[in-house]
Parts: C-alpha cells; structure tokens; sequence
C-alpha cells in the first residue's frame, strides 16, 4: 500500500492525477532567445495547494492546473498508452570524445533545449572534447524537462539535483522533477525518473506521458 504522506502521483481512470505528499507546484515557463529558441526556464511563485490535490489531465480544466471536473462533461479518454518496459530496454547511446549522451525518445515532449542556434545535440556529441561545445551540451541537456536526454561521464550517470516538485510549464505539460511514483490507472508499472513530463492537454498519444500534442493543439494553460 502506497503511504499516502510520500510524495506520490495516481493516474485517475479518465480523470485527473491525484497528488499527495504536499507536493510543491511551482509554474515554469521556457526563457527565450531573440530567436525564439529557448535557453533556460524561469520558475513562478508556488502555488497554494491542500497536502492532497489534483491537477487537470484533459486540458479542459476552467481552473488549470487543478481539475475542476470537466473530464466528466467532456467525456475524457484517457487511456493510457505509454509503453510500461524500462528506460535501459529503450536507451540509445551516443558515444563522443568528452562524453556519451543517453536518448530516450519515448520520453521527449518537444522543449527544443537540445538545439542551439547553430547546432544539434548530435552534432555537439562529435565535438565534445571542446571544453566550450561540452559547457554547452550539459546545460542543454540539464534544461531538458523530460529527462529524455541524460549525460555519462567516465561511465557514470549524471543528472541535475532537482527538488521534488511538480511544474505546470505555461502552455505545455507538468514537468515532474524529483523521482515522485507514478502510478498509472490501468495498474501496469512505471518506471520512477528524475525528471518527467505529464500529458496535461489531454490529447497525448503516449498518455500518462507528454509526446509533444500540446504544441499541435495550440493548448494554451497559464500556469
């Protein structure tokens, strides 16, 4: 039995996610360059919540991020369709001279932190025994809200130190930081990470997970 006071999301069958363990939510929204390419995140006030509360999963919440019952008049489908094996049966590794990068494109929601203005991440890989490219690759991929992508240095992982919270990102999924359980509704296993990004559009092909659906259906949601 889950103990209801750890920091803990339930998927609810058609529903909302049910958050308990006093869960800090902390709104997010992308800082931009003058081209529009995002370059690092600037984190909101915390918003007040109960110890237990629920955050909209269909995206038609009139009092986002919080559910406000509308999955019920709107006839949610929430069907969940993200694969349950493990992120080791999905990684692909991209070994270069400074470090190896982990993909894994299950989990990547589309921020677009991994490209800068002039090159890929792919690209940067190559290069990595630059010592400017390597700065560059890490806070790329540090910025990255999926976790998607993560770096190996000397054959060990590194990831940032992130505090346990859930970020609703303006316009865009809920950024899960801080390895909190998800359970899923249809009881099948999911995998705690680090960081994870959350359907809260409610049109993601890979629900409970965030595929990038939200940018295709122009969701709007502030926070």
């Amino acid at each position: 039995m889950t103990d209801a006071r750890a920091p803990h999301i339930e998927v609810q069958p058609h529903g909302p996610y049910e958050v308990t363990g006093d869960i800090p939510l902390r709104p997010r929204r992308a800082v931009t360059s003058p081209t529009g390419r995002p370059i690092t995140w600037q984190t909101g006030e915390e918003l007040p919540h109960e110890a237990t509360y629920y955050l909209c999963r269909c995206g038609a919440s009139g009092d986002k991020p919080f559910c406000d019952g509308s999955h019920g008049f709107e006839l949610f489908d929430g069907t969940e369709d993200a694969p349950t094996d493990t992120h080791a049966d999905r990684a692909v590794y991209h070994e270069g001279p400074g470090t190896t990068v982990v993909q894994d494109s299950v989990l990547c929601h589309h921020a677009t932190f991994c490209h800068s203005e002039v090159h890929g991440w792919i690209d940067m890989v190559e290069s990595s025994d630059d010592p400017s490219i390597q700065r560059e690759l890490v806070a790329m991929i540090e910025h990255c809200p999926s976790g998607a992508l993560t770096q190996m240095f000397g054959g060990e992982t590194v990831e940032p130190d992130l505090p346990t919270a859930i970020s609703p990102i303006e316009d865009g999924p809920l950024a899960v930081t801080g390895g909190i359980t998800v359970t899923r509704a249809d009881g099948a296993p999911f995998e705690a990470r680090r960081r994870v990004s959350l359907c809260r559009c409610g049109a993601s092909n890979r629900k409970p997970l965030c595929d990038g659906s939200h940018l295709d259906t122009e969701f709007r949601a502030s926070p």
